[in-house]
């Protein structure tokens, strides 16, 4: 079981990204408020998770949860900027939207660029040991996901519906074989299938 909440005394929003170490197509970042109280005995990590488990749980996310939101930044802008502040400027627009101002951040990892002078805790592995920070996890992988099958379609050699934009060696080959696509992150070397992406 994860834990409700990491203090009593301010209201916590969960922070946590998704496709930060991927090739092509946006990262994605939610946040959540859930109830104090709340607890669910699957809610978990959404890398442990089976693709159905993600999507069965968001819905019960969406329906508990006091307040959520998620922010998108496209290939173009991570180019520009660079991923790790494109993953942070991400959970800064899903900030935002939060029609509840937290007065703590609970952030997946060990980095953060703080947000609107808001306290905030880096928990590494933060995922699989708080429920707010998991039900963000939840919401920015399946978004992401939705996303990444919606534009599978348009360029097929490369397999999106099943890597959704991660280096698997199928997609680093189709990528030598065919180029990149216009949703392909340039300033990422993905030309060789056995390279490891460093971030």
């Amino acid at each position: 079981m994860l834990s409700s909440f990491y203090q009593s005394e301010l209201i916590e929003a969960g922070c946590d990204e998704a496709g930060r170490g991927c090739l092509a197509g946006p990262v994605f970042a939610a946040a959540v408020i859930l109830p104090q109280d709340f607890s669910h005995p699957v809610l978990n990590d959404s890398k442990k998770l089976k693709e159905k488990e993600r999507f069965e749980l968001r819905d019960l996310i969406e329906k508990q949860a006091l307040s959520f939101a998620v922010g998108v930044i496209d290939h173009q802008e991570i180019d520009r900027i660079n991923i790790l502040n494109a993953s942070f400027r991400a959970m800064h627009l899903a900030l935002d939207q939060l029609n509840i101002r937290p007065g703590l951040i609970l952030v997946d990892g060990n980095r953060f660029k703080p947000y609107s002078n808001l306290p905030h805790q880096c928990i590494i592995k933060g995922d699989g040991k708080f429920y707010s920070i998991a039900a963000a996890s939840i919401l920015a992988k399946t978004y992401r996901d939705e996303y990444m099958l919606k534009i599978a379609s348009e360029y097929p050699q490369y397999e999106w519906e099943i890597n959704k934009g991660y280096p698997t060696i199928k997609h680093r080959n189709a990528v030598i074989a065919h180029g990149l696509s216009p949703y392909h992150r340039k300033s990422f070397r993905i030309s060789d299938p056995q390279l490891s992406l460093s971030l």
